[in-house]
């Protein structure tokens, strides 16, 4: 038995330990990093939640990527998966959790801010917006 065999059977059984949460920052670089992942929540968010209709509104997207980001939103809870059926073919329907929902503010917010620097509102310092805010006072 080799030194991490040997080690690995002394931990204690963690199969059914709960896993550890993901820091929520993590899940956001995770999440926000990728233009797909993005756009999958905004398209379950809008009421697409079939893996097909996914697909299709995706151009470019390969079924492996989608899925791929589609397990780990579900690992993350931001998504729930539900399979319909137990034969094939089964339906399968990806939804926002509660988590998924507040998560979803998020995204909507960095999209807000992302606006507003666009349109000048709010400059690299956050200077324009001062200066708006005491002109307007």
């Amino acid at each position: 038995m080799g030194e991490h065999e040997f080690a690995a059977s002394r931990r204690p059984d963690t199969a059914n330990a709960a896993p550890a949460p993901v820091p929520v920052a993590s899940m956001v670089e995770s999440i926000v990093g990728c233009k797909w992942s993005i756009r999958l929540l905004q398209l379950c968010a809008e009421g697409n939640h079939r893996p097909s209709a996914l697909l299709r509104a995706c151009t470019g997207l390969s079924a492996k990527v989608m899925n791929e980001r589609l397990r780990k939103m579900t690992r993350f809870g931001i998504m729930h998966r539900t399979v319909h059926g137990e034969k094939p073919p089964v339906e399968v329907e990806y939804r926002l959790t509660p988590f998924g929902r507040r998560f979803m503010g998020i995204l909507e917010e960095v999209q807000r801010l992302q606006q507003a620097v666009e349109c000048g509102a709010i400059g690299e310092t956050g200077e324009a917006a001062a200066k708006t805010q005491r002109g307007n006072a």
